[in-house]
């Protein structure tokens, strides 16, 4: 089952050339869900080619402008085809209140139903098909939340050579083992999963944390991120002023990375328009001496996360 992320935008505080606002979208099974949305992300999916009707919710960590003023264009964008399924969007206290009164300055038409959900506590607030996603608080200067796309645990490989020694006919009886329940021959024998299957599989995990104070607590909620997302904004000798404004360096996004354990990558993101594409590289190396497999993100990337056997 594929699962890839889409970097839309890797800026903070303002757009810049070849650098737009914080913004990644993950695509799963065709289905697509966006983090943040600030100005120009519809630019972004439109270079990516990617087919944004297909926006099942969209996940919004805090309505400062530089993460919000994409919305209403996406809003209206959704209504230029014809859309049977509700678009969900979830978001901090007031996401609400931000969303009807673009509705209602900007006489928006819309075609099809918008549900929104403030998030008021931690824990799962969407569930799909073999998957949800999990909310958990972060400490900035307005309500900030963090998100996780964590799929649901996979079954054990299937060992077909088990299976014919226990004379269990391919075919039906082989997709229901493989569904993980037992199955009865016609010799009335019980044959159950666990006797051809291996053990359960975990599936995969994508965290997006973008504007915080560094706290440890963070690690515990991304703990066993296949990739992990994270803000990196400043170079270590701005800490002071990082936490002045409730910001990470991008060590401090290394710290949580490493303590978290499980972490396989971390992409940096949300990047101080002090630094050029060329001065990034600093960020770079401070995480990558405390977190080694850290990349920085790349507007207009794509990461695929694969399935590990």
């Amino acid at each position: 089952m594929s699962l890839e992320l889409f970097v839309l935008g890797t800026g903070g505080m303002m757009p810049l050339p070849g650098r737009f606002l914080t913004s990644v979208l993950l695509r799963r099974e065709g289905e697509l869900f966006l983090f943040d949305s600030g100005e120009g992300t519809q630019v972004s999916l439109r270079k990516l080619n990617l087919k944004w009707k297909k926006i099942s919710a969209i996940f919004i960590s805090h309505t400062h402008a530089d993460h919000v003023t994409g919305l209403p264009g996406i809003l209206m964008l959704s209504s230029q085809v014809e859309r049977e399924e509700p678009l969900y969007i979830f978001g901090p206290p007031r996401i609400k209140e931000y969303i009807d009164m673009n509705r209602k300055v900007l006489d928006m038409y819309i075609n099809y139903e918008i549900i929104v959900k403030e998030i008021s506590e931690s824990g799962i607030i969407f569930k799909g098909d073999g998957f949800s996603v999990n909310a958990f608080p972060l400490d900035h200067t307005k309500p900030c939340i963090g998100y996780s796309l964590v799929e649901d645990q996979r079954p054990g490989i299937f060992f077909p050579d088990k299976a014919v020694e226990l004379n269990v006919p391919m075919g039906p009886l082989w997709s229901e083992l493989q569904k993980g329940n037992s199955v009865t021959l016609v010799n009335g024998e019980i044959v159950s999963a666990s006797e051809v299957m291996g053990t359960p599989r975990s599936g995969r995990k994508v965290s997006f944390v973008t504007d915080t104070k560094y706290f440890s607590e963070i690690s515990d909620y991304v703990r066993d991120s296949d990739l992990f997302i994270c803000e990196g904004m400043f170079t270590a000798d701005k800490e002071e002023d990082a936490a002045k404004k409730k910001h990470m360096t991008s060590s401090q996004a290394g710290k949580i990375a490493f303590d978290a354990g499980g972490v396989k990558k971390m992409g940096l993101i949300h990047y101080s328009p002090r630094y050029t594409n060329f001065e990034l590289k600093g960020l770079l190396k401070e995480a990558k001496s405390i977190f080694s497999d850290t990349f920085l993100t790349r507007d207009g990337q794509t990461i695929v996360i694969p399935n590990e056997d």
